[in-house]
């Protein structure tokens, strides 16, 4: 009796204290709201979100490319004005949104809206930074820039005479796009802010794809050779006349002249090493790239360490693997094997394109098991353009517009089938298109209520991290099932480990294109183009490779900690929607809300279990 008395005199002392809590919460909530009255703060959250506005419509209005992929078709006349004097007036107008950030009162801001604030700060104090290192000198790489202007028009819409006519007005003003680049790339040889020659050796051919001998194999006349039928037969043929006249005068002379500027005057001057430590205060560059792709205080030797840590663990569930097959010879000759052996790769690339496709409908209707939200918005699936795949990865994901217009697509590489592993399939499709890029980036473009800044914007750390966390639900979506796809899975996280190393290795560490290249080969089942690819990707994009493994790690941390946390309670779609829910967030910021919802959650159950 006595103990039973005990168990009643603590439920009640539970009890006692979990309404205490309750009070106090809610006496200092009503005093906070006493001490800040409604009038100001309504007043502090208009001014903060007319700013986002301001910042919003001057960033579509000096970008018109990203407007158009956005689907706002105001600026779909123009080209983004890459002169010096633009460069400057944009950097000023962005201190000019930070002097006005600073005269709102966070103190009076809601907490949702302090949280708006700190993340258009941070955003903005980066590109302050940024502009102290003068990339904007190197306005284009092997991967994407003027040569290959014509790819916007997968974008822009063609619906009605106006959309042709402001295709027209682009292909019209080329000539002062290729002079401004040329100004631009100038300035850079002068400066010592060049690309590595090795990456740069890529583009002449680009360039040439756009000397066409007929205006009408033009890349820039894809949109003039099928007419939805809300344009006349005379409006097209009057069209194409335009079209083809403003290639063979304006499009074509400008690629000649810069063609024969990029090969005679910028390679030459380009760099023989390939390590932003060449460039002028090119450690410094790094490290700021290095915190601003992870969103963390990561130094890039710590990060290569965790690189170096990461290939080891991954390589021995490699080896499980290998052993379950009873594979006879060395890790080196299983990878050989698995480049060489022709039953793991198409003859064809219709049937490698067909492949995507059906992994892709088969992925869709498993999501249910782990998400509790899906976005509206639809993907598709479409090859890479012939014309920058042999110079491209393996696949990349291109968003939705914004208004709904156009869905988002994931884009595959069908150049050399005979090099792309059928084991990659599943786990490339898991992070591209569902439940990768396109369920976290279409969700947060639906996400009405915060500002546009970061639904359409965000952090890469959390964005690539999540593409990465996505593989790893492979198994759990029913994929995975046999030994070499599971093989093909790990190759993919060695693939994002190997990047830590490589990138930090070039950039920081004065490695050689070949030692990456060859550390690359030596842990990961890639084939030898893709990696070759890779690691040029990587010599051009300093910094952005590293986002990947981070972001994965913290949201794999994030889970780990949520299931033991809360035990039985733990909802793996509860997790994945919260995690979600408010974009693409700096990973130490997902951190405090995710800790915060963990917390939220187990009051909720112990106030429950007391209910009882």
């Amino acid at each position: 009796m006595s103990s039973l008395r005990n168990v009643e005199n603590i439920t009640i002392s539970v009890t006692f204290t979990m309404k205490r809590l309750l009070f106090i919460t809610l006496f200092c909530l009503t005093g906070s709201l006493f001490a800040q009255s409604p009038l100001d703060i309504e007043a502090e959250t208009a001014k903060l979100h007319s700013l986002f506005e301001q910042a919003w419509e001057y960033d579509l209005k000096r970008n018109p490319e990203m407007a158009t992929r956005l689907g706002d078709p105001r600026y779909n006349h123009r080209w983004t004005d890459y002169s010096a004097a633009a460069q400057s007036e944009n950097h000023l107008a962005e201190g000019q949104f930070l002097v006005q950030l600073s005269k709102v009162n966070r103190d009076l801001l809601p907490d949702e809206e302090q949280l708006n604030f700190d993340l258009f700060e941070q955003a903005y104090q980066q590109r302050m930074e940024a502009w102290t290192y003068r990339t904007w000198l190197m306005p284009l790489n092997q991967r994407g820039g003027v040569q290959s202007a014509d790819q916007l028009a997968a974008a822009a819409p063609f619906t009605s005479l106006k959309d042709y006519a402001n295709w027209i007005a682009r292909l019209r003003s080329i000539g002062i796009l290729v002079q401004q680049n040329i100004a631009l790339m100038r300035q850079g040889i002068a400066e010592g802010w060049v690309q590595p020659r090795i990456i740069m050796e890529r583009i002449p051919a680009q360039i040439e794809q756009q000397l066409v001998s007929d205006p009408t194999s033009s890349p820039f006349y894809k949109p003039f050779l099928e007419f939805p039928d809300t344009v006349s037969p005379n409006d097209q043929d009057r069209l194409q006349q335009i079209a083809r006249k403003t290639i063979v005068e304006v499009v074509i002379p400008a690629y000649r002249d810069f063609h024969n500027f990029f090969v005679n005057e910028y390679l030459p001057a380009c760099r023989n090493t390939v390590g932003a430590w060449d460039l002028p205060d090119g450690r410094s560059f790094y490290e700021f790239r290095t915190r601003h792709y992870t969103s963390t205080d990561l130094t890039p030797d710590q990060i290569h360490q965790l690189g170096q840590d990461e290939v080891k663990r991954i390589r021995g569930q490699m080896q499980e693997i290998i052993e379950e097959l009873q594979f006879e010879g060395s890790f080196s000759d299983f990878l050989n094997f698995l480049r060489s052996d022709p039953q793991f790769y198409y003859d064809d690339p219709q049937d490698l394109y067909q492949a995507y496709l059906a992994t892709s409908k088969r992925i869709d209707p498993e999501l249910v098991k782990l998400f509790g939200k899906l976005p509206r918005t639809p993907y598709g699936v479409r090859p890479i353009p012939e014309a920058s795949a042999p110079d491209t990865t393996t696949a990349y994901y291109m968003r939705p517009a914004a208004d709904g217009s156009r869905a988002g697509y994931y884009y595959v590489n069908l150049y050399r089938p005979e090099t792309r592993p059928k084991y990659e399939i599943e786990v490339l499709t898991v992070h591209e298109a569902m439940p990768g890029h396109h369920l976290q980036i279409a969700l947060a473009q639906e996400l009405g209520e915060i500002p546009k800044f970061r639904r359409y914007q965000g952090a890469t750390a959390f964005v690539e991290g999540w593409g990465l966390y996505s593989e790893s639900l492979g198994a759990e979506l029913g994929l995975y099932k046999d030994p070499y796809s599971r093989f093909g899975q790990l190759t993919y996280e060695m693939w994002r480990a190997v990047r830590l190393v490589v990138d930090t290795g070039i950039h920081y560490r004065g490695w050689s294109r070949e030692q990456a290249i060859d550390f690359f080969k030596e842990n990961a089942a890639k084939s030898e183009l893709d990696i070759v690819n890779e690691i040029d990707r990587y010599i051009a994009w300093p910094g952005q490779a590293l986002a990947y493994k981070i972001g994965e790690i913290r949201i794999k941390q994030l889970r780990e900690t949520a299931t033991t946390r809360l035990g039985a309670a733990f909802n793996v779609k509860e997790f994945h929607d919260v995690l979600l829910s408010a974009g693409a967030l700096p990973l130490d910021l997902l951190e405090k809300r995710m800790q915060r919802w963990m917390t939220d959650k187990m009051l909720e159950i112990q106030i429950e279990e007391n209910s009882q």
